[in-house]
């Protein structure tokens, strides 16, 4: 059983940067690959960025790259998406999610934070 919450959402100018958080429970964290996606009003929910335990293979989207870091910290259960040089373009609920080895797809969700980008 796994859950998670994210935080670190809010209102910030364009350019500027904001720290998204995403806190899993369990004891089997680092087993785990972790993603990141966004969804705008309006618009599909978009992978952002993710990463896998092994700290070697991470992706991110095309709009996201050079901009964007995904990180994790195995010993605190932590997601991470330090974002930087933010766009209008940006502003969408982000949310986590996790897949479990033995799952196809991200089988768990947090409820999200909102990030606004206003110019």
């Amino acid at each position: 059983q796994v859950q998670l919450v994210e935080s670190g959402g809010g209102l910030v100018q364009a350019g500027g940067s904001l720290r998204l958080s995403c806190a899993a429970s369990g004891r089997t964290f680092s087993l785990y690959t972790m993603g990141w996606f966004r969804q705008a009003p309006g618009k599909e929910r978009e992978i952002v960025a993710t990463i896998n335990w092994t700290f070697e293979n991470t992706y991110y989207a095309d709009s996201v790259k050079d901009r964007f870091t995904i990180s994790r910290d195995n010993a605190k259960s932590t997601l991470y998406l330090q974002m930087n040089s933010l766009k209008l373009e940006d502003t969408a609920v982000y949310s986590c999610a996790a897949r479990s080895p033995n799952s196809r797809g991200y089988n768990y969700w947090g409820q999200g934070t909102q990030v606004t980008v206003s110019s």
